[in-house]
């Protein structure tokens, strides 16, 4: 499902209906699964002197209505409307903000690589959490399988891994209904306990959440950090907006998912006011014995799906990052022939599944592992409220008072639950702040070194049409001509291309027609085929071709030079020739980057893919001339 088919959904009442089910298994999975732990975790530092029912009214209430507020008004009814080219996530907002933007632009930069950054911390917090919070069901169907629990889980957590290499295509259709039964299952299993004591129904008066916050003391604010549990996922939610579009999103989300979430949390509230030892696993002892074998298998089946969804998102944020110059060019697999959405990228899949494989291991517990969940959350929440300043003011042209009186109150109630979840980091919280510190640096440097080398080699290169005079004057030393058409990739389209004047220095040969290419992405998500092709005659002899991408395109050159015909470029693709600058990073203390961040760019040029295999090349017609760089 594309952006485009989501355009008029009204048009045809089937496919909006498959689009508000499918948004209701990709987009709303991982927060479907937050009832799982979210109340279970909020409760437990009052658990130790027994519970008190303004205590669970106070907390129920306050999530709600952190709900009704993140979720429902941030997200559901502002941020879906906030797209860029329909597409929404953090990284398609910076790209949308920076072709706005006016001067210095590193603050933008430096905000969007932290949400993307803390984006990948929730992608490898969320499935390890997830899935754990899930099978730890099975206590309670036996306690014999307590000790199977953490095998169980990481033979889960290896199967999903494993098969994301065949695509989410066929496993797809299941997602929504299944998400579906589970939303359905958590509502029935709220409603038939919300009489067991009314007085629950009080949580949703938002009275109740103030009085929690403002008489809990210190114990509240930590408390804080296990309520912002239940609103993950959210940012998910944006970053979904081109899959489904924004009125199948917010319809499933009024419909079917919010209602269930409510329903479920006013049910384990007041299961807790009547049988205060459920505050052990008040989730799972909502339902009868006899159920809940078919709960715990349908638990892990929607948290599979939950973690389904965050993979598959952290591949789409990895292509955004690889095609705005964030990352190298890693391998990128289509996995499926019609939808270009659903793609696989090998190596990001490995660093997930070892970064889930880890945090299993190493946390043991769902318990153990919510603790260090809350910060990569907030933090992303955080990042998305403060680039929403400058969308609302410099796209849809709001006052500088007016958005501050918008978004001030949401960013101080944010950065109240991020201050909540630092508390926790003695506990476990320093890992989401490692991976995304991590990841961070990851981005700047690659960022910093490919600006560094594109300056450097810069300094020698020789203006294009200088270029074209000079070969076209000298007529006594002229390279030898042969037939046949070269094509030279450039990154700068206005400048002979170093692997054009390697060319002519060894070989002293020059094709009978030349094209500079340029492959240039634009900060849009997709570029129509219309505006793909600029084709500039400079001479007889040679032409400058730019091919636009969107950050979202899948970046074939091969597709591309066949809508070349229709602009007027005649070649024969079987006496053409590609040649390809390869170049050769030495690290040089003296220069450039600092040593460390030599070493680390390096590092990250190696593992991307040759420029042949990511532009989709024909293998056979391609010639690669090296050069040493010193970084």
């Amino acid at each position: 499902m594309t952006a485009t088919q989501a355009g008029h959904p009204d048009k045809d009442h089937g496919r909006f209906a498959t689009l508000v089910l499918g948004s209701i298994g990709v987009v709303y999975g991982d927060i479907g699964t937050s009832p799982l732990y979210a109340f279970r975790e909020a409760l437990r530092p009052f658990s130790h002197d027994g519970v008190h029912e303004n205590e669970v009214i106070g907390l129920i209430s306050l999530m709600i209505w952190t709900l009704t507020i993140i979720v429902t008004l941030k997200y559901v009814l502002f941020l879906l409307r906030a797209d860029n080219d329909g597409e929404g996530g953090t990284l398609s907002l910076l790209a949308l903000l920076m072709k706005k933007a006016k001067g210095n632009t590193a603050i933008l930069f430096l905000a969007g690589l932290t949400g993307a950054a803390l984006f990948i911390g929730d992608a490898m917090i969320t499935p390890a959490l997830s899935v754990l919070s899930a099978v730890e069901g099975l206590k309670l169907v036996t306690p014999t399988l307590s000790d199977y629990v953490l095998p169980i889980s990481v033979t889960i957590l290896a199967a999903l891994f494993l098969v994301q290499s065949r695509g989410t295509a066929a496993v797809s259709k299941f997602f929504g209904p299944i998400t579906l039964v589970w939303f359905i299952a958590m509502a029935l299993g709220g409603i038939a306990h919300i009489s067991d004591d009314l007085s629950i129904l009080n949580a949703l008066n938002p009275l109740y959440a103030l009085d929690f916050i403002t008489h809990a003391g210190f114990v509240g604010l930590v408390v804080l950090g296990a309520v912002f549990l239940t609103v993950t996922g959210a940012e998910a939610l944006y970053a979904d907006l081109g899959h489904f579009g924004r009125t199948p999103i917010q319809t499933a989300w009024f419909l079917v998912v919010f209602p269930a979430l409510a329903l479920n949390y006013l049910g384990q509230g007041a299961l807790v006011l009547t049988q205060p030892t459920a505050v052990e696993d008040p989730f799972f002892l909502m339902f009868p014995e006899w159920a809940l074998l078919p709960v715990v298998i349908l638990a892990t089946l929607a948290t599979i799906i939950a973690s389904q969804a965050v993979i598959t998102g952290a591949f789409s944020l990895a292509r955004q990052a690889i095609h705005l110059g964030f990352l190298p060019r890693l391998e990128i697999r289509f996995t499926s022939e019609t939808t270009t959405g659903q793609i696989y990228v090998p190596s990001v899949n490995s660093l997930l599944f070892f970064g889930v494989l880890a945090l299993v291991i190493i946390f043991g517990s769902s318990e153990a592992l919510a603790t260090a969940y809350g910060i990569s959350v907030t933090g992303a929440m955080v990042v998305t409220t403060l680039l929403a300043f400058p969308f609302l003011t410099w796209i849809w042209g709001w006052s500088t008072l007016f958005t501050l009186s918008v978004l001030l109150p949401l960013f101080v109630l944010e950065c109240i639950f991020l201050v909540a979840n630092l508390l926790k980091v003695h506990d476990g919280g320093y890992v989401p702040i490692m991976i995304a510190g991590t990841i961070m640096m990851m981005m700047w440097t690659w960022q910093k070194g490919t600006r560094f080398v594109k300056e450097k080699i810069g300094r020698n290169d020789m203006p294009l049409k200088a270029f074209i005079r000079l070969i076209e004057r000298e007529s006594e030393h002229a390279p030898s001509d042969v037939p046949g058409t070269a094509v030279f990739l450039a990154s700068v389209p206005d400048k002979a291309p170093a692997v054009l004047l390697h060319n002519l220095k060894h070989n002293h040969v020059l094709h009978a027609q030349n094209i500079i290419l340029h492959v240039k992405t634009r900060r849009v998500p997709f570029v129509p085929e219309a505006d793909r092709i600029e084709l500039t005659r400079l001479s007889d002899r040679f032409s400058k071709l730019t091919i636009n991408f969107g950050f979202m395109d899948d970046q074939n050159v091969s597709k591309a030079f066949a809508m070349c015909r229709k602009a007027g470029l005649k070649f024969e693709i079987m006496s053409t020739s590609f040649f390809l600058g390869r170049r050769k990073l030495l690290s040089d203390p003296t220069t450039g980057l600092p040593g460390w961040q030599d070493r680390l760019f390096i590092a990250m040029s190696h593992a991307a893919i040759d420029p042949s295999d990511y532009f989709s090349l024909p293998p056979n017609r391609v010639v690669e001339i090296g050069e040493q760089v010193l970084v």
